[in-house]
């Protein structure tokens, strides 16, 4: 139906509803769409939610292959997200891989003064093994932006390298994660999908001290990448429609266990499904 004006009624119909939730992602540009900055918009779509990017390098890979990286400078990347920040009701953020000192900096400086709620997924290598972050921003990550993190969510190697202790069960999980709460004062999620077993079990370590377990059947014979980025923008997207933490990584749970058992297959490929 065509209105007065010449406008669709049913475009106005829909133009009308409530816009969604904004989240903005730090991360970096995966070309190959599985992990970070893509796989993040992906995610925040499917979950209801309008996501904006603020690319912090270019990366070039497949799954199981990085060939490249190109950082962008760091004020622009300041750029992006000032804009970002100022131009619409960012509800929340995480960053993914932010890969040089100067820009773990600049990523601390700006949201210093926000109180939105922040997912840091601390991202330093990429799941075929290639180092994507620079040893000399960590120490960054633990001064300065792990405090400001609502939830940092490592997978077991990274949580091995900030715990500074062997993380390779679900009993090293439970003694590693106080530790981190108590070192950083911020809730730390440690994913268990690269264990063994048939239930990939991963812990939430709250700052109060409780300790929440959320497990799902373990899916045998896929080879993706991106879960990672995938499981920390299901969070944030869940953070900024509302949830409280415990929810949102509910959510985020189930939906990155959908996404691998409905995975894409192409001849030697296997991509997650953000649809599923």
């Amino acid at each position: 139906m065509i209105g007065q004006n010449g406008v669709s009624c049913e475009f106005l119909a829909v133009s009308e509803k409530p816009p969604p939730p904004v989240v903005l992602t730090i991360a970096g540009s995966d070309n190959s769409a599985g992990a970070g900055a893509q796989a993040d918009l992906k995610t925040f779509m499917a979950l209801g939610a309008y996501g904006l990017t603020a690319i912090t390098c270019v990366v070039a890979e497949v799954p199981g292959k990085v060939s490249a990286i190109h950082p962008v400078p760091a004020p622009v990347v300041a750029e992006q997200i000032r804009l970002c920040l100022s131009a619409f009701p960012v509800a929340a953020v995480k960053t993914g891989l932010l890969y040089s000192t100067e820009i773990v900096e600049t990523v601390c400086d700006i949201l210093a003064g926000t109180t939105m709620p922040l997912v840091v997924d601390p991202v330093m290598a990429a799941t075929s093994g290639a180092p994507l972050l620079r040893p000399e921003a960590l120490e960054i990550y633990r001064r300065r932006l792990f405090q400001r993190a609502t939830v940092v969510t490592p997978n077991l190697d990274e949580a091995a390298l900030l715990a500074g202790r062997r993380v390779h069960s679900l009993d090293d999980m439970r003694e590693a994660g106080p530790g981190l709460v108590a070192d950083y004062g911020s809730a730390w999620l440690l994913k268990g999908g690269h264990l063994g077993g048939d239930q990939a079990i991963d812990l939430l370590f709250h700052a109060d001290g409780k300790v929440s377990e959320f497990g799902s059947a373990r899916v045998h014979g896929v080879s993706t990448h991106g879960t990672g980025c995938t499981t920390s923008a299901a969070i944030a997207a869940g953070l900024a429609h509302g949830l409280d933490l415990e929810a949102a990584v509910a959510q985020a749970k189930r939906f990155v266990t959908a996404a691998i058992r409905h995975h894409y297959r192409w001849e030697g490929i296997h991509a997650l499904n953000h649809r599923a």
